[in-house]
């Protein structure tokens, strides 16, 4: 596959395109390639060819709300293309729209034959996965329906039924077997001299257990006209630094992302909600902790993030205890997936609740919302689901029993629950994983923060003062506990973690930012870290690595071992505010906007370790989400950290 992916986002919806719009249905890397809606491959192969070759690429597709691209027919310099292809692509909700249009460049009648050969094969998206496993789905049949104007796929399994329409203006003259399932849309055109000819195709997905009453747009222009008018409305109101053009544009871009990664969720009491999705490609949907941060990051610019966020989750808590799902009552959903595999129990991320700070986190954003907005409706109404929230982290969660919030790895899903979760991301300096359950570092301040702000809703809004004092008294426990268990002396600094017994995992790591952002650390420990963070070992020049380079577990292009995240650096940045040191702010402030305006004033997932003094451009990690609403924030929440200037 050498064809580079383009994604095109519509809430929950995507689709990845190659250079000339074509998707050939590849199967494993980095990235998926189709249209997915649900988790689902709607439309796995959509190529273009033009009397019966695939054509040129004279202009490839470049990244946007659209997608588009200009195509030639194959020739050599003595023979200039008959006609020219301006192709045009766009995604809508559980829909995909295309426009081709063929211009002939012939003073003389030209007969043009054009095909797009189509495939649905429904693959869920943990097929896709390059983590070499398999899933056996008896008595699943595909079948293709021949319409009058295209073809419709139906994807039958027990009671799961999904269907994909593909249909085109003009319809076809023929539509073909290909012998491989998929179908060919077959159109002669006949253009007059220098003429003009357009086809415009439309592709629906229908999910399973969708009954929504969904209409394809009727162009991509149509369609784009749409997103820009949401972007624009999401962006409204939102006052950018003037001051600092760079971190403004970085704002507004972010704030486009996020208008496209919006997804649909329910709320307890039925109510439809839209919350934001962790990103694109593979995590078009919600995750607590993504949403949360995300919702928290943009607090003081779109409080509606968080007022949808926080009751999405509360509908998704848990009441029970799972143990394929690692569900305990109170405990707030990692990930909740709609997918075929899910549904079918393959995979365990229907619900799943493998994450040992999404809970906390729940509860910080419910305080810092109404803080911030001063409406206490939404405190009120959530009372319930809050206090279970508390009850998970002093029960189960481990607080009252070990005194800190504690997680096993799960051996059908997460080894790592905190925000580092891919399976070596806690560990030494040396590079060992601690054995026995495992206390991250980053959760404890997330769990003080969640305890002061709780109890500050119990005193002030629901009239509770003997469970403030209860959960200030814990709070403070925490706090002096973990300066206690913690702190390394000799190095000035707090370890990652503690292993099952009670011993320092003492790797140098970024999240003891997060530890300033939650105000767990007294000043002069605070200081001293926020300092060490902005040393060259730890600052790239772009950001904050997640693990200091010089350490023998430090890697540039590990996931959590060394490289750069943006939500994690601004984490930080908010931490350091807190402390009072604004220049070490500001640095990481620089960093990430200068990363983002080397990459069209968008943050990725995550970027490369490598410093910015060997490697004057930020250096891409090879499997980041493009679309990553936590990034996507990020530059919000440096604005609040440093302003404008």
């Amino acid at each position: 596959m050498t064809d580079r992916h383009h994604l095109l986002v519509h809430g929950g919806t995507f689709a990845a395109v190659g250079d000339r719009g074509d998707i050939s249905g590849y199967r494993g890397g980095s990235a998926p390639d189709g249209m997915f809606v649900q988790d689902a491959r709607h439309l796995s192969r959509w190529q273009l060819t033009v009397d019966g070759a695939v054509p040129d690429t004279l202009t490839p597709v470049a990244d946007g709300d659209t997608a588009r691209c200009v195509l030639v027919p194959r020739g050599g310099r003595n023979e200039p293309p008959a006609y020219t292809l301006f192709r045009e692509q766009a995604v809508g909700d559980a829909s995909f729209v295309e426009s081709l249009r063929v211009t002939s460049n012939r003073p003389v009648p030209t007969t043009v034959r054009l095909a797009v050969t189509a495939d649905a094969d429904f693959t869920d998206q943990f097929e896709l996965r390059s983590d070499h496993r398999t899933y056996t789905k008896a008595g699943a049949v595909r079948s293709r329906k021949v319409l009058g104007h295209g073809v419709e796929f139906t994807y039958r399994r027990g009671e799961w039924r999904s269907v994909t329409t593909v249909t085109a203006d003009p319809q076809p003259d023929a539509v073909e077997e290909t012998g491989t399932g998929a179908r060919r849309l077959v159109w002669t055109l006949e253009l007059a001299p220098h003429g003009t000819a357009e086809l415009v195709l439309r592709v629906m997905a229908r999910p399973h257990g969708d009954k929504r009453a969904l209409r394809v747009p009727r162009s991509p222009a149509a369609l784009k006209e749409r997103l820009l008018a949401r972007e624009g409305r999401f962006m409204e109101g939102v006052a950018f630094p003037a001051g600092w053009p760079e971190l403004s544009a970085a704002c507004a871009r972010g704030l486009a992302d996020l208008a496209s990664l919006q997804v649909p969720a329910t709320g307890p009491d039925g109510e439809e909600l839209r919350v934001p999705a962790a990103g694109a490609p593979w995590f078009l949907t919600l995750l607590g902790r993504d949403a949360l941060l995300t919702s928290l990051f943009a607090l003081p610019y779109r409080p509606r993030l968080a007022a949808a966020t926080l009751p999405a989750l509360a509908a998704t808590q848990a009441t029970d205890t799972g143990v394929s799902e690692v569900a305990q009552p109170g405990k707030i959903v990692h990930e909740v997936r709609h997918g075929e595999l899910a549904h079918f129990g393959q995979v365990p991320y229907a619900r799943y609740y493998g994450s040992v700070d999404a809970t906390p986190l729940f509860l910080v954003l419910l305080g810092a919302y109404t803080e911030q907005t001063g409406d206490t409706g939404l405190a009120r109404r959530l009372e319930r689901h809050a206090r279970a929230a508390v009850g998970w982290m002093l029960d189960h969660g481990g607080l009252t029993s070990r005194g800190y919030l504690v997680y096993r790895a799960d051996q059908g899903g997460l080894a790592n629950q905190n925000w580092k979760d891919s399976p070596g991301a806690i560990c030494s300096a040396e590079g060992t994983r601690p054995n026995g359950p495992v206390t991250a570092a980053g959760a404890q301040g997330y769990a003080y923060d969640a305890l002061r702000r709780t109890a500050w809703l119990a005193r002030t809004v629901w009239q509770d003062g003997t469970y403030a004092d209860l959960l200030e008294q814990a709070a403070g426990d925490l706090r002096d506990r973990f300066q206690r268990d913690f702190w390394m002396p000799e190095r000035s600094f707090p370890a990652l973690a503690l292993d099952g017994r009670g011993r320092q995992v003492d790797a140098l790591a970024s999240d003891a930012g997060h530890l300033l952002w939650s105000g767990l650390l007294d000043k002069e420990y605070g200081e001293q870290v926020g300092r060490r963070l902005l040393e060259p070992d730890f600052f790239s020049g772009w950001g904050v690595r997640t693990l200091a380079a010089g350490q023998p577990a430090y890697h540039p292009l590990s996931y959590h071992r060394g490289s750069v995240w943006p939500h994690d650096n601004a984490l930080i940045a908010l931490g350091l505010s807190r402390y009072g040191l604004h220049d070490e702010a500001r640095a990481i402030a620089r960093g990430l906007v200068d990363a983002a305006s080397a990459t069209g004033h968008r943050l990725p997932e995550v970027l490369a370790g490598y410093g910015r003094d060997t490697h004057p451009e930020p250096v891409p990690y090879p499997h980041a989400c493009v679309r990553e609403s936590r990034s996507a924030s990020a530059p919000l929440a440096l604005l609040t950290a440093v302003g404008g200037i």
